[in-house]
């Protein structure tokens, strides 16, 4: 690894640096709002798919209708959370992206944990899912600390 010194600081990776997190708290937050307005977008059309084949089979396939939005969710973070730039499209939009603590790339079946936990801990316990940002290292998230992942800027 390249090391070298910021402010009498030895940085050996780019986690280490302390400017990697900075604004990640609201940069997440805009993230977000992109990608649920790009699932909302994608799933029109697996919607209208699902109409058809409601009709081609006499209503049965209308049953998919109360999944559609979460796989559509899942397909989305597995190609883009868990692809080669490790973010979603609302996160390169907004220059940030998801890494692993030992360093190992995010695979899809991580980024799919990472996105459920998330889900989950939004519907359990909401306010505090952005609350362990304002006292963690690194402005991590209750999930981020359960896979050992972090948010950091790509731009630093």
């Amino acid at each position: 690894m390249n090391a070298r010194v910021l402010d009498g600081e030895i940085i050996t990776s780019r986690l280490d640096d302390v400017r990697a997190y900075d604004g990640v708290r609201s940069r997440r937050v805009f993230a977000c709002i992109i990608d649920y307005l790009v699932v909302g977008l994608l799933s029109i059309p697996f919607a209208i798919l699902v109409f058809l084949f409601g009709i081609i089979t006499l209503s049965l396939g209308w049953m998919l209708f109360p999944v559609l939005v979460p796989a559509v969710a899942v397909i989305y973070i597995w190609n883009t959370l868990g692809g080669r730039d490790q973010a979603t499209l609302g996160m390169k939009a907004m220059g940030i992206r998801l890494d692993r603590l030992d360093g190992a790339p995010i695979d899809g079946m991580t980024a799919v944990v990472h996105s459920v936990l998330f889900w989950a801990g939004n519907v359990i316990l909401t306010p505090l899912v952005l609350l362990v940002t304002l006292f963690s290292d690194r402005k991590r998230t209750l999930h981020d600390l359960l896979l050992g992942t972090v948010v950091s800027r790509t731009d630093r």
